[in-house]
């Protein structure tokens, strides 16, 4: 039997790593690994009792073994990522991936990694991006919009499914595009980066795809949710000023100067209607979306699968 686990850096309430956790619990996880960014003890006992969680505080004490705690979270994620990979076996591969990313598979994920061959080291799962419910979503319906690897299909898609901001957006994603990987736990001398691998000065060597694997990203799949991030990401996050455009396309902007010129423009009232755009599954959107083939519809039952991996919780 593969067996394979994931691997987490985290500051989030709760419910939230609980949905987390128990969602790939059920989807068949041998092993989650998450490393708290920040003092929790709730959430530290709750998730040590669990026996197929490992969980690690990230307090002085471990980051005085590591040359001390990095100011930026993206090399505090890889270096926990490393600290998981280094550390004794427990599975056969690790997918590097956040607390609100969710494997969606319609086979055992095991499968998918059963039929990789040997001397692939790493493989690529590429995200779908959570909607807001709108209009066009059902009672306890999860929505999502994909995008064509094609670059030049995928830009075609995200000016016809977004039309006032698709020139900007690579597929219409607020965040990224390039999705995650799983890689062979235990390989030794790996650089783990958010969304690569290196070994041996090479990046991501022996890469298979799993296209029926999809990364069930929720980043913005509330106004709430959207905007109280909105601060962090614009300057520390995935919004950051030095980051590119999304889009290698002449007038295409970043997404930094992207929301400054929008909050500029117009203020917060300017940016929900960006929301309400790109965010909401309203029925126009699903219907552009449908057309390209780019909907994906999930009844994911978190709140129910949560309640039965840690029955005994209820938090806030």
């Amino acid at each position: 039997m593969t067996r394979w686990g994931t691997v987490t850096t985290v500051k989030a309430p709760l419910k939230a790593i609980l949905t987390f956790a128990a969602w790939h619990l059920e989807q068949g996880a041998h092993r989650l690994y998450i490393y708290l960014d920040e003092d929790a003890p709730e959430t530290f006992a709750i998730l040590k009792a669990h026996p197929k969680i490992r969980v690690t505080r990230t307090n002085a004490a471990y980051w005085a073994k590591r040359n001390g705690r990095p100011d930026k979270h993206q090399a505090r994620q890889a270096a926990n990522a490393r600290h998981a990979n280094n550390r004794k076996p427990e599975v056969d591969w690790l997918a590097h991936i956040d607390v609100d990313e969710f494997l969606l598979s319609e086979r055992p994920v095991a499968e998918h990694l059963a039929a990789l061959p040997d001397d692939a080291l790493c493989a690529r799962i590429r995200p779908v991006e959570a909607l807001a419910p709108g209009d066009a979503t059902a009672p306890g319906e999860t929505v999502f919009k994909a995008f064509p690897l094609d670059q030049t299909a995928r830009q075609q898609a995200a000016k016809a499914c977004f039309p006032t901001w698709g020139r900007h957006l690579s597929g219409g994603f607020l965040s990224h595009v390039a999705g995650k990987l799983f890689f062979r736990a235990g390989t030794k001398g790996l650089q783990i980066r958010i969304h690569n691998v290196l070994l041996n000065d090479v990046q991501n060597p022996g890469q298979i795809a799993l296209p029926d694997i999809e990364l069930g990203h929720f980043h913005a799949d509330s106004w709430d949710h959207f905007l109280g991030a909105y601060r962090f990401r614009l300057a520390r996050g995935s919004y950051r000023s030095e980051l590119k455009p999304q889009v290698r396309e002449a007038g295409a902007v970043s997404l930094h100067d992207l929301f400054q010129s929008i909050e500029a423009a117009g203020g917060e009232p300017a940016l929900r209607q960006f929301y309400d755009e790109v965010c909401v599954a309203d029925a126009d959107l699903c219907q552009r979306l449908a057309a390209h083939r780019l909907l994906r519809r999930h009844r994911l039952r978190l709140d129910e699968i949560r309640d039965c991996h840690f029955a005994v919780i209820n938090p806030p």
